[in-house]
């Protein structure tokens, strides 16, 4: 009996250091796992980091600085603008020209938003239903798109020109008398937003033909069993099915619309008589060609809440539709 209990206590202290020895290569395990995975951790920051430095560099600080400018009166002649506070933002909400230029690019944004919506909802359904070659009409559709804003003006300036241009040698041919539509405050507006149209038309097209695609095949298979024709499809199937994408197109270029400047700087740059002066290019005129760079640039920032207020209402709507 003595004999068992001293060779058991002499077993014990071997076995000690043995299990000591595991703890120590698992802890040493550990340590070196926890110390790769935080060196890999570390190592995605220099990945991330050029995009950084040109987000602070490009968007963030001229944010900062954009908005400081707008409590000061900056010009582009000045070298010590002083500090003016909320003056430039008390004279902007009573500028008439503020005013006008909005309601004008309202109005180009109502003008344009809605035949960009059906005419790219036509399109995408034209090209679905299987229109003989389909590749050829969905180039000719879309390759507008990927014009520049200069070669689309120059284009339709030629068309717009009141002697020679196509449009109204097509007029003169019926009868009717020219038109100038570009330099007819009535006209004016609508060519800029035919043009527009014409260029932009592209991409929502190509939404709507992506959403066309997602429908589910067994949808028409169903209704085609139940003696559906292809309107009832259309109604019943079709477009309840293209109506997420609706409201996206329709925000996007709600957004789009409101930022318009390219094509009107370049075809009437605000003519006739500021008929068709959008609120970005009086933005422009009152920075650089009247240098009152703090005064626009409160302007700038009252156009971005307005376009921030946009957004997030059709964010919490999209979010309460999900």
């Amino acid at each position: 009996m003595s004999a068992t209990t001293s060779d058991a206590t002499a077993a014990t202290p071997s076995s000690a250091p043995s299990t000591g020895r595991k703890d120590l290569r698992r802890s040493v395990r550990e340590a070196e796992r926890r110390a790769e995975q935080l060196h890999s951790g570390r190592s995605g920051y220099w990945f991330i980091l050029p995009f950084a430095v040109v987000f602070l560099v490009f968007l963030v600080w001229p944010i900062i600085y954009g908005l400081w400018m707008s409590l000061t009166d900056r010009t582009l002649i000045g070298t010590n603008p002083g500090f003016v506070g909320l003056t430039n933002f008390i004279e902007a909400f009573g500028d008439p020209q503020v005013w006008q230029t909005l309601w004008q690019t309202v109005l180009f944004t109502l003008g344009s938003t809605v035949p960009l919506v059906l005419v790219a909802m036509v399109m995408a359904l034209l090209v679905f239903t299987g229109l003989p070659g389909q590749w050829l009409w969905r180039f000719a559709f879309f390759a507008s798109f990927l014009l520049p804003v200069a070669v689309v003006t120059q284009v339709w300036a030629w068309m717009y020109q009141p002697d020679l241009g196509l449009f109204n040698t097509w007029l003169g041919a019926l009868g009717i008398e020219p038109v100038g539509w570009l330099t007819d405050p009535n006209w004016a507006m609508i060519s800029i937003i035919a043009a527009t149209v014409w260029w932009t038309v592209g991409f929502n097209f190509l939404l709507y033909l992506a959403a066309l695609q997602a429908i589910p095949e067994h949808l028409y298979e169903a209704a085609a069993i139940d003696g559906a024709g292809s309107w009832r499809r259309l109604f019943s199937i079709t477009l309840p099915q293209l109506g997420r994408t609706t409201w996206l197109v329709l925000a996007l270029q709600i957004l789009s619309s409101l930022k318009v400047f390219d094509q009107i700087y370049l075809l009437t740059a605000g003519g006739p008589n500021g008929s068709t002066r959008s609120i970005l290019l009086y933005i422009y005129d009152t920075g650089f060609v009247n240098y009152r760079l703090g005064y626009a640039s409160a302007i700038s920032y009252i156009f971005f809440a307005l376009i921030v207020i946009l957004s997030l209402t059709r964010f919490f709507g999209g979010r309460k539709e999900a």
